[in-house]
C-alpha cells in the first residue's frame, strides 16, 4: 500500500526530517494499516507538515495543539490509528502541558517529535531543548536555560510507550515508530533530527559520535533503569545518549475507561432523541 502523497516534502537539503518522514513511511507499509483508518495529527513547525506527505487522514493544527486535536479524534473513534507529528518547539514548548494530561491519561495515541534542539521554522531560535551556551539568533551569547529532558517528563508523567531515536538511522526508528503504533496507550517517539540550517551545535557529526543503542541488557519493563538511561545524557555531560526502547508498560487507555467511549466509538454511538434530551433536561427546571 503506497501511503505518499503527491505533495513533495520541502525540508532543506539534508534535513534531519527526511529520515523522520522515511521512518514513518517505512512503518506504516509494514503494517500494511489501510489508509482510511490512519489520521496523522501536526502543529506548527517544520516538522508539522508531515500530514500534507501521507495519503492518509490527517490535519494540520495550531502551534502546540495537536494533542488536544489527536484526542478528540481518538474519543470520537477510537478505531482511528492516531499519530501526531511535531517539532521540539511544538511538544516541549508551548503544547508541554498537553503532553503532561495525555501521557497520564493514557490516552492511545503515538506521538512522534523531530527534536532538532531549535525553532527551525522562525530562523533558529533556542527552544526547551537547546543546550546550555548554544549561540542562536535569540541567545547570542550563549543560552543559560536548562535544556528539557522530553523521555524523563514523559515517564514521570506516566507514559506506557517512551523511546528515543535518531534520523540518521531511519531504520531503527522505523521500528520503535511501528512498535509505538501497535502498543496500546501513549506512546512518545522522541527523534533527534538536526537541523542542517540553524543548528551548528547538533549535528549528525556530534550526534554519530553520541548516539548509542540500548543492547538486549537494557530491561524496558524497569522504571528505574529507565529513568536511568533517561537522565544519561546530562549525567555524562552529553558525551552518551542513548537510543532505543527506554520503557514499556501496560494499563488500561483513557478509551477503554471512560464511561462514553468503553463499548465503542461514539460516532457509532446512536444519537438521542429528542425525547431523551428533554427527560434529561428536566432535573435543570
Amino acid at each position: 500500500m503506497n501511503y505518499s502523497s503527491s505533495v513533495k516534502p520541502v525540508f532543506c537539503p539534508g534535513c534531519g526530517d527526511f529520515g523522520v518522514h522515511a521512518a514513518l513511511l517505512r512503518a506504516l507499509t509494514e503494517l500494511n494499516i489501510d489508509k482510511s483508518s490512519v489520521a496523522i495529527v501536526s502543529g506548527i513547525g517544520c516538522s508539522s507538515s508531515m500530514p500534507h506527505l501521507f495519503s492518509t487522514y490527517g490535519m494540520h493544527s495550531l502551534h502546540g495543539r495537536p494533542l488536544p486535536v489527536a484526542t478528540g479524534m481518538r474519543l470520537a473513534n477510537s478505531k482511528l490509528t492516531v499519530i501526531v507529528t511535531t517539532g521540539d518547539g511544538d511538544a516541549y514548548g508551548i503544547g508541554s502541558a498537553h503532553l503532561l494530561h495525555v501521557a497520564r491519561r493514557n490516552v492511545d495515541i503515538t506521538m512522534i517529535v523531530m527534536n532538532n534542539q531549535i525553532y527551525g521554522l522562525t530562523t533558529g531560535q533556542a527552544s526547551p531543548t537547546s543546550l546550555i551556551g548554544a549561540k542562536t539568533v535569540s541567545t547570542p551569547f550563549g543560552d543559560i536555560e536548562e535544556p528539557i529532558n522530553p523521555l524523563a517528563v514523559a515517564l514521570s508523567a506516566g507514559a506506557t510507550y517512551v523511546a528515543r531515536g535518531f534520523s540518521g538511522d531511519p531504520m531503527h526508528a522505523a521500528e520503535l515508530i511501528k512498535n509505538g503504533i501497535l502498543h496500546k496507550g501513549f506512546a512518545l517517539i522522541d527523534m533527534l533530527s538536526p537541523c542542517v540550517t540553524f543548528n551548528t551545535l547538533n549535528t549528525y557529526d556530534w550526534f554519530r559520535k553520541r548516539v548509542y543503542k540500548l543492547g538486549a541488557d537494557h530491561d524496558p519493563s524497569n522504571f528505574g533503569k529507565a529513568i536511568e538511561k533517561a537522565m544519561e545524557p546530562e549525567a555524562t555531560g552529553w558525551e552518551k545518549i542513548p537510543i532505543g526502547l527506554f520503557y514499556q508498560t501496560k494499563r488500561p487507555t483513557y478509551e477503554e475507561l471512560d464511561v462514553t467511549t468503553k463499548n465503542g466509538p461514539l460516532i457509532e454511538t446512536p444519537m438521542p432523541s429528542s425525547g431523551d434530551v428533554e427527560k434529561a433536561l428536566e432535573i435543570y427546571k
